[in-house]
């Protein structure tokens, strides 16, 4: 089969990969699209301490099932499914809490075994089991679900804060967690504001009805002149960057609340996040991680329903051979979200 195979930073060629068998306690899916995430972009650039091995990468994985194991019984050929790439084990305490994103047991499809950049996909007894592939109706659109993991997390990010009809809401960056972000507090009736470096990015968001102002220098004098507001309810870090997290506190008022989304890389060591105005104004800080089963299942149904418009969100589709020009897209800052058609 045609795979994108990453073996080391710079590396990924495009190749013929061997398939594994699919034994009668697993599955064979054919995938349909595999979106692009910024982290497939980082280990194409860096590496991951995740993957010892080569490895072929992409989690966001829509498709048909193709081949069923006799003892599998919850699928059948032809069936649509998307897939939720953290497998986790069901039993230890995180699983048991709901919390299975922080389940210190799982794997990840697409960095500790086999992911989506590929015409098929070979799932494992432990992936079936798990609930992991997630059945969808015959009319969903597989491009669209495509964004079912990143908006997944998004909702998990959510959860944290109370968001709620007439709240202000700052997003910090204008990838595309930053767009989902922006799109899912605005659809539960927030006032939301975006910010960003690109303008040519800021003009789509815009597009989509986000108040969008351009971060040209200290973000939150940006802000007043740009909203006439000099603080938010509640603040969304999407970028990975230790200024946009000190920002994000700074802002919100008086028993807000933060979310940090964007982990920051390993060189950067130190954070002057400001902790005193955390304890005197009673900030609530959270970080967000993933997301579970349960969550896919959520962001999916928000997608069918056109509650969240995938469309706006995937401004552009690559064949797999052409998976490089996908990459150059979200690195230039020109796409939001890269569909590969397999």
């Amino acid at each position: 089969m045609k795979a994108a195979v990453f073996y080391e930073p710079g590396k990924i060629l495009i190749e013929d990969a061997k398939l594994k068998e699919a034994n009668d306690d697993e599955l064979i899916i054919k995938v349909e699209y595999c979106a692009i995430c910024g982290t497939d972009l980082r280990i194409y650039n860096s590496g991951s301490d995740k993957i010892k091995d080569k490895r072929i990468i992409g989690h966001e994985i829509t498709g048909y099932i193709h081949e069923v194991g006799k003892n599998v019984t919850d699928y059948k050929k032809g069936d649509k499914v998307v897939v939720a790439p953290v497998v986790a084990c069901g039993k230890c305490d995180y699983c048991i809490k709901g919390k299975s994103n922080l389940c210190d047991n799982s794997f990840v499809i697409g960095y500790h075994v086999d992911g989506g950049f590929a015409e098929f996909v070979h799932m494992s007894k432990e992936v079936v089991n798990s609930g992991a592939i997630i059945k969808l109706s015959e009319k969903a659109d597989l491009k669209q679900m495509s964004i079912a993991e990143p908006l997944s997390c998004v909702i998990n990010g959510q959860e944290f804060l109370p968001i709620k009809p007439a709240d202000t809401v700052l997003i910090i960056g204008g990838g595309p967690i930053g767009v989902m972000n922006a799109l899912l507090a605005k659809a539960k009736g927030a006032e939301v504001y975006l910010t960003d470096v690109n303008d040519d990015r800021l003009q789509k968001v815009a597009a989509m009805g986000i108040n969008t102002f351009l971060n040209k220098s200290e973000l939150i004098d940006d802000f007043e002149k740009n909203t006439g507001l000099s603080n938010v309810d509640f603040s969304i870090v999407a970028c990975s960057v230790p200024q946009a997290q000190k920002n994000a506190v700074e802002i919100v008022k008086k028993g807000g609340g933060v979310s940090f989304f964007a982990g920051l890389p390993a060189s950067m060591t130190e954070n002057p996040i400001p902790t005193n105005i955390i304890h005197y104004k009673e900030i609530t800080v959270y970080g967000a991680n993933s997301s579970t089963v349960e969550q896919v299942k959520t962001a999916c149904k928000l997608i069918e329903t056109k509650i969240i418009d995938a469309d706006m969100i995937i401004t552009h589709e690559v064949v797999l051979d052409n998976i490089f020009e996908g990459f150059n897209l979200i690195k230039s800052g020109e796409a939001i979200k890269v569909a590969v058609k397999i």
